[in-house]
């Protein structure tokens, strides 16, 4: 690197100051020689030894050099004027020579300061450029030149780059090859991508043109190309995401532009029978049902806020065999090669309803074998009971002794039982057929669960305390809400541990729209997976063991869950195992206008 020393102000680097010695050396050479020549009457050298240092100055200071020029000349002049006058010719010849001095080192100096500027242009587009720039020898491959915006681009500096070869620069074997076929085929090639290696190893994609300089040189620009490579690459791992969930969707995906199908899944062709040739750019709708086609709209290119997209809709569909199925949509706007289409989404519920039917007739034979078989099994216990009543009511008539009459009293108890039972079933059935209505009336909450602990003698089975209101009174069917709060009364104190205790507290304030009602106890409580089974008919959450102590079989909150439903409520449970459950009855504090068929 030159160094430079600052002179009045002014800064002049070594090599000029070299220079400038040099030219004065030579000017003042010539004008000594030039002296010695004119007095001596030597003609045939002087005069072309001051092209020396003019030539040399204008090339090196093109202005600066036509001063000396001109200096150059006035001493060549006075030079002449004294040796060579009174000769007119040899004046008038050394006074060309002085003139051609000037006239030649001011065409020097023109094409030299053209040559400077050019030089200067070409130079600044070469380091400020944004590209890579590569001047290397084709031969043996060596990095003649470089701007420092390609060894920023790989993390080298200048001098790190200048003393590799350009075959290093690429990542692999199979890259460098690659080049060099290219290299070879062809004078020129623009838009090469491959890949170079960073200084930390790590690959950069970059996109490579060349010219040749000379036999040669070879001149190669290099554009960073790796942020667009890494957003491709991206771009395509997100398609083949993209096209691996909808080519294998479980789901029919269709997307329509302008009303035509642009893109159906496989599933969705499964699912209609048609190939993808007969789909696309095609109407959806001559494929749905001609009685549901009308509810399918027209949708506009764009999303409008004053028509949107339907929400789920049913349609049947006409497959390609001429089958009928039926399909589940559901509509999204989104971006389709930057114009916006629809996407539906369609489940096939086809088998779903075909079960959901064989399930409703299934129940409706359920209900209709239940009906029937409790029917049948209350017939024979009505004269077993009468007979039972007679033996027990009467002993002394019919000779029944008291141990007799001990086992006929379990005997009516246990039919007794059955009867009941019998008569859940039927309830239950009914239930299920949605026939029986609500009869709404205003009572007082206290006085119906006193009535129901002192008829049930639930007082003498636990300790009972109640935390309602004296004046608070329901609006709803008096005597549903009766069997519902006895079955859980009921169950709250056979499933208690002794001493059992239990609760029954009224929970809501006056700002919710609901009643709550909880009944506590401190019994074996119930699992969080056997929560969502204790309202199915014959299902208890002590897996029989305990139905069988307590001589249940799971009927009593089945009725109370859809009486309760029945009112627009619903019951909720909390329990710890061992600890004990809560059960809340919600019901709403205004009646309801519909009764739930």
């Amino acid at each position: 690197m030159d160094r430079f020393v600052r002179f009045k102000g002014h800064s002049v680097s070594h090599t000029d100051i070299v220079r400038i010695v040099v030219i004065l050396s030579l000017t003042f050479s010539c004008i000594f020689i030039t002296s010695i020549s004119l007095s001596r009457h030597v003609e045939t050298i002087y005069a072309q030894l001051f092209y020396f240092p003019i030539l040399y100055a204008t090339y090196f200071f093109p202005k600066r050099g036509l001063y000396l020029a001109g200096f150059c000349a006035i001493v060549y002049e006075v030079l002449a004027y004294i040796y060579v006058f009174p000769d007119t010719g040899g004046l008038i010849f050394t006074t060309g020579q002085a003139i051609l001095f000037v006239c030649i080192a001011a065409v020097v100096a023109y094409f030299t300061e053209k040559i400077n500027r050019s030089e200067a242009r070409y130079r600044s587009i070469f380091e400020t450029s944004l590209l890579g720039i590569i001047l290397f020898d084709q031969n043996s491959f060596a990095i003649r030149m470089t701007n420092s915006h390609l060894a920023q681009m790989l993390g080298f500096s200048e001098e790190e780059v200048g003393k590799m070869t350009f075959s290093q620069l690429f990542s692999a074997k199979d890259e460098q090859r690659r080049f060099f076929e290219f290299l070879g085929s062809s004078e020129d090639v623009v838009n090469f991508e491959t890949i170079f290696v960073a200084k930390d190893r790590r690959p950069v994609w970059v996109n490579l043109s060349w010219s040749r300089i000379d036999d040669n040189l070879v001149s190669c620009s290099v554009i960073d190309i790796d942020q667009r490579k890494q957003a491709e690459q991206a771009a395509e791992e997100n398609y083949t995401q993209y096209k691996q969930v909808t080519e294998n969707a479980p789901t029919c995906i269709i997307i329509l532009a302008h009303n035509r199908i642009v893109y159906a899944n496989p599933t969705f062709r499964a699912f209609t029978g048609y190939e993808p040739g007969e789909l696309m750019g095609n109407d959806l709708r001559p494929i749905i049902h001609p009685e549901d086609r009308e509810r399918l709209p027209s949708f506009p290119d764009a999303p409008d806020s004053r028509q949107p997209l339907p929400g789920m809709t049913e349609l049947r569909f006409l497959t390609k065999s001429g089958d009928t199925r039926l399909g589940t949509l559901f509509f999204t706007w989104i971006l389709q090669k930057g114009s916006h289409a629809v996407l539906i989404n369609l489940v096939d519920i086809t088998e779903h309803e075909k079960l959901k039917e064989t399930i409703q007739q299934d129940n409706e034979r359920r209900r209709g074998i239940i009906s029937t078989v409790a029917h049948e099994l209350r017939t024979p216990l009505q004269p077993i009971m009468g007979y039972l009543n007679l033996l027990t009511q009467d002993p002394q008539t019919y000779g029944v002794t008291d141990e007799t009459r001990a086992i006929l009293d379990r005997c009516a108890k246990s039919v007794d039982r059955e009867r009941q039972i019998i008569n859940q079933m039927l309830e239950l059935s009914v239930l299920d057929s949605g026939k029986i209505p609500l009869k709404s009336s205003l009572f007082t909450v206290q006085d119906l669960l006193k009535t129901i602990i002192d008829t049930g003698g639930y007082a003498t089975k636990a300790d009972i305390t109640m935390d309602v209101p004296p004046g608070l009174r329901f609006d709803a069917d008096e005597n549903k809400i009766s069997i519902v709060i006895d079955s859980m009364l009921s169950n709250a104190v056979n499933y208690s541990k002794p001493p059992r205790k239990i609760r029954i507290a009224y929970l809501s304030n006056a700002q919710e729209k609901m009643h709550r009602l909880a009944i506590q106890d401190n019994g074996v409580g119930i699992t969080n997976s056997q929560l969502d089974e204790i309202f199915e008919p014959f299902q208890l959450p002590d897996s029989g063991n305990v139905s069988r102590k307590y001589d249940r079989i799971g009927l009593s909150l089945s009725i109370a869950k859809k009486y309760i439903q029945m009112h627009g409520g619903f019951i909720s449970v909390d329990s710890v195992v061992n600890i004990g459950s809560t059960f809340t009855i919600h019901i709403p504090k205004q009646r309801q206008q519909e009764e739930i068929k």
